[in-house]
């Protein structure tokens, strides 16, 4: 299954359409409107800070901003979803039954958070819906303040265990699993859907409904088909038909890339709110720019110098990480972390030129410290030459070395 990029619409910024400053889940408030959606494999701790940090406003652009955003009153920290362009982030989907099984220190890894990462949504998925509803349950009681099912991923190991977007073929089953959810938990339960298993069997309308009168409290679409995957265009017109058909909150999804994508899906859907997966890695500061966006009319576009600072701090926070673990038991350490560094470096050095040659040297990399070295010779000779010309980013393309590019599952 391609994860490349395979949408040739460029969309120009609305006149009037702008991502809304706040939306409300429930209880939560989810501001600004935007969210960041679960990636298997990507969104674990250490990527969710990073796209907090790459997403902050300082304060002089706070106060600019500040029409566009609601107050935090006795809230002095400088990293909070209200004060940064990400109002929702969630974790990387969780397997309801391996939650059920795991003993709790491996449990605490995979349901582990930051007080600066509130709000924050779990994600599960599974077929079963008493463990499902168990492993909501465990959710709530870790201390996130949504949880969402996965109805989406077209992954065929998820698929094959009737899991992910493998459940629309079976709206019953479904509605098994919102009411065997919605009466174990009272935190906010969302779900994330496709639009069918094909185009013969389009259900998202239906589901969208089923979802409402279960007691969901919102829904989030990705407007493509299990069979799709992630290619083609996605279809924002059945974001809208969802937006019409129920009157809970509807996160679209699906060929976001930019500020303008974001703006143009509000202005042809009518959706709540927007959210965003694989942009995420290829420009972390894509959020930062919808908001700014939104509050002055005009947004950053990184260069050479900002790329490589934001790179390096990524890499050094995941060394950081890997050895603030490695005393705990081992279902609960971090593990290494060059698989990581390699992951995120195929995503986040498209768009720099030449980077396709620093995509190779870290692919052959052992170790984190020859991952850095790579990073700093090549971001400090095209710095030395005076090259910080803006990138814009771009997806992964189809001659990467063996089994870099299919390193990474996204769910988005």
């Amino acid at each position: 299954m391609k994860k490349n990029w395979d949408n040739p619409v460029e969309h120009v910024m609305p006149a009037e359409a702008r991502v809304p400053a706040e939306v409300r889940i429930g209880a939560v408030a989810v501001r600004p409107a935007t969210v960041l959606a679960p990636m298997a494999g990507v969104t674990d701790t250490v990527f969710r800070r990073f796209i907090r940090h790459a997403s902050l406003f300082t304060r002089d652009q706070r106060s600019e901003s500040r029409d566009q955003e609601a107050e935090i009153d006795g809230v002095d920290a400088d990293i909070s979803n209200a004060r940064s362009g990400c109002g929702l982030i969630m974790t990387e989907f969780t397997s309801a039954d391996g939650l059920a099984r795991m003993r709790e220190a491996k449990r605490r890894r995979y349901l582990t958070f930051y007080d600066d990462e509130h709000p924050i949504g779990a994600q599960l998925f599974g077929s079963n819906a008493e463990t499902l509803a168990e492993a909501a349950r465990i959710v709530e009681e870790t201390g996130f303040d949504t949880v969402d099912l996965n109805l989406g991923c077209p992954a065929k190991r998820v698929v094959g265990c009737n899991g992910g977007s493998g459940l629309l073929r079976d709206l019953p089953k479904i509605g098994e699993i919102f009411s065997a959810i919605r009466k174990r938990v009272s935190i906010p339960f969302t779900v994330k859907f496709r639009l069918g298993w094909n185009d013969s069997q389009i259900v998202c309308v239906e589901l969208a409904r089923m979802a409402e009168n279960e007691g969901l409290n919102a829904v989030a679409l990705h407007a493509r088909t299990r069979e799709q995957g992630y290619n083609g265009q996605a279809r924002w017109g059945w974001i809208a038909a969802v937006k019409q058909a129920v009157k809970i909150p509807v996160i679209g999804n699906g060929d976001i890339r930019t500020p303008e994508d974001a703006a143009a899906m509000i202005e042809k859907t009518g959706c709540d709110a927007v959210m965003i997966g694989r942009a995420a890695p290829a420009n972390p500061w894509i959020f930062r720019q919808i908001a700014q966006y939104t509050a002055t009319g005009a947004y950053d576009v990184p260069g050479v110098a900002d790329r490589y600072n934001m790179i390096r701090a990524y890499f050094e926070m995941l060394l950081a990480e890997e050895t603030a673990t490695r005393e705990l038991p081992r279902d609960a350490r971090m593990g290494d972390p060059v698989g990581k560094m390699k992951q995120f470096a195929t995503w986040f050095t498209h768009g720099v030129p030449g980077g396709a040659k620093l995509r190779a040297a870290i692919y052959h990399a052992h170790t984190g410290d020859e991952v850095l070295a790579q990073v700093e010779q090549f971001f400090m000779a095209r710095l030395e030459a005076g090259d910080n010309a803006n990138a814009e980013p771009t997806g992964i393309p189809e001659n990467e070395p063996a089994g870099l590019a299919d390193a990474i599952l996204v769910c988005d």
